[in-house]
């Protein structure tokens, strides 16, 4: 009797032992399924929005060249007429003198309604787009910009490919105006899965955790490397500040 009654405690005991042990491994199931559904989630919703952006970008353009630039060309005709119209030499040089203003205005918003509306991101590699960044920064003379690339294989994701140029943008102009850097250095690379981005300036730094409460730039990179399924690193100090990215590239997005 006393050994039956051992052997059913011992099943017992036995039973229960791996329902816990099953129960943790389901359960684990669980939190690995809900983390994947949160980032296919978080992919959709940046999916969504960026393609709500480039519609929003290219209604723009086309709303700026179709509807405000044609009323100018129209000013400037009228203008054109004035000057023929009239004898006095002083107004006519007021007349040519506006007109000149709304002719640069035309150029300058051709060229936005061109850059809100051209496919650059689709059409370019994420080398060529960085480079594009870093040229417009050199045209400036106001900081030396280093970019190199490792680069061994293609992104043809729109989304990631727009978020790196994103976030290129809001580094790059976040220390031409506040660190007083010399220099800033980019350097993108890979492994077989991951794809990793460093920004680095030369200069004065800050403080990490009071900038992220106050700096909605920089919660909006957090946000997105995280809607990508990636990670970001910060390190700033009077010495410079370091941004280091790595997105996930194994599957495309």
């Amino acid at each position: 009797m006393f050994i039956v009654f051992n052997v059913i405690f011992i099943a017992f005991i036995t039973a229960i032992i791996i329902f816990i042990r099953q129960y943790r491994i389901k359960k684990k199931a669980h939190l690995k399924e809900l983390e994947t559904v949160d980032l296919l989630h978080k992919k959709e919703l940046l999916k969504t929005q960026t393609e709500i952006q480039k519609e929003t970008m290219n209604y723009i353009g086309r709303e700026i060249h179709d509807n405000v630039g044609q009323k100018l060309t129209l000013s400037s005709l009228y203008l054109q007429q004035l000057v023929l119209e009239n004898s006095n030499f002083m107004i006519n040089e007021k007349i040519n003198n506006v007109n000149d203003i709304i002719n640069q205005s035309l150029i300058e918003l051709r060229t936005l309604s061109k850059s809100l509306t051209d496919d650059a991101i689709k059409e370019k590699s994420i080398v060529e787009l960085i480079k594009l960044e870093c040229d417009k920064i050199k045209q400036l003379k106001k900081c030396v910009v280093n970019f190199k690339s490792t680069l061994n294989i293609k992104i043809d994701s729109y989304q990631i490919k727009s978020v790196i140029v994103r976030i290129a943008q809001e580094f790059i102009q976040k220390s031409l105006k506040h660190s007083r850097c010399k220099k800033i250095d980019i350097l993108l690379s890979n492994t077989n899965s991951t794809l990793k981005i460093m920004f680095n300036d030369d200069g004065i730094g800050f403080d990490v955790n009071e900038i992220f409460n106050k700096s909605s730039g920089l919660n909006n990179i957090k946000k997105r490397i995280e809607m990508l399924g990636g990670k970001q690193e910060i390190l700033s100090s009077e010495a410079g500040t370091l941004l280091t990215l790595k997105i996930p590239i194994s599957d495309e997005i």
